[in-house]
């Protein structure tokens, strides 16, 4: 397994000298051995859709939608569904609705997905590719394939992890713990990009260093760094980690 993260190839983003408060915020992950990304919100900036397809599924069945974004961000779908549609569901309608839901979301998503992927993460990916890399995601894997296979991004990753993998989603550390193993990795060697503070906690708890992707929010504590999206040159410090 490779000791570091490799450094940046010529084709990514322009060689630019970081600034020393950009190498100071980025002090702590220089020893990542492997990177983790969420999937809604880091490689698909997917929450303006997924926020549209609940409001269009919950008026197809006569439910109001209110404050949709603020209810699902981060979670996993089955509580989602148990917050918009309330507690009285049996195990089989929760998975019933976030079944035909999701199946919306792609429907709505697909034609356009090349838009919603997250600015630069393609050229980011591509520059990291010698580093063992994972999503880690408490998506279903419907939309976790639909999304990696469409966007021609799924050969980066040696692992892949949904939210029906473990027994407890984010925000517990679970899937975290997992991924870092599959990668043969300890957590505190590995490098998570999430854009919730929920994936902030359950990376945090699992021991990992994170750095947040303010696509959804930019209230992330207890990241070591805030990035709108992957062409920002604080990113360039992790250009000078050693082999």
């Amino acid at each position: 397994m490779p000791g570091c993260l490799t450094r940046i190839a010529k084709h990514t983003l322009p060689s630019l000298t970081p600034r020393r408060t950009a190498i100071d915020n980025l002090e702590g992950v220089q020893a990542a051995k492997a990177l983790i990304f969420d999937l809604d919100g880091v490689i698909v900036d997917s929450t303006p859709m997924h926020t549209t397809a609940w409001e269009r599924y919950l008026e197809r069945h006569g439910v109001v939608p209110t404050a949709v974004r603020s209810r699902m961000l981060g979670l996993h779908n089955d509580d989602v569904v148990r917050r918009l549609f309330g507690e009285g569901l049996s195990p089989a309608e929760i998975a019933r609705h976030g079944v035909e839901k999701e199946a919306l979301y792609r429907e709505m998503i697909g034609p356009r997905l090349g838009e919603f992927l997250v600015p630069g993460i393609k050229e980011f990916l591509a520059g990291m590719e010698e580093t063992p890399m994972a999503v880690a995601s408490n998506a279903e894997a419907a939309n976790v394939e639909f999304v990696l296979d469409r966007s021609g991004l799924r050969s980066y990753f040696r692992v892949v992890i949904d939210g029906n993998q473990v027994s407890r989603p984010k925000p517990q550390p679970d899937i975290y713990l997992e991924t870092a193993r599959r990668l043969n990795a300890r957590p505190s060697d590995c490098l998570v990009f999430e854009d919730s503070q929920v994936g902030v906690r359950a990376a945090l708890a699992a021991g990992c260093r994170v750095i947040g992707v303010s696509t959804s929010t930019s209230d992330l504590p207890g990241t070591a760094l805030v990035i709108a999206d992957f062409t920002d040159r604080r990113l360039q410090g992790l250009a000078t980690i050693q082999k």
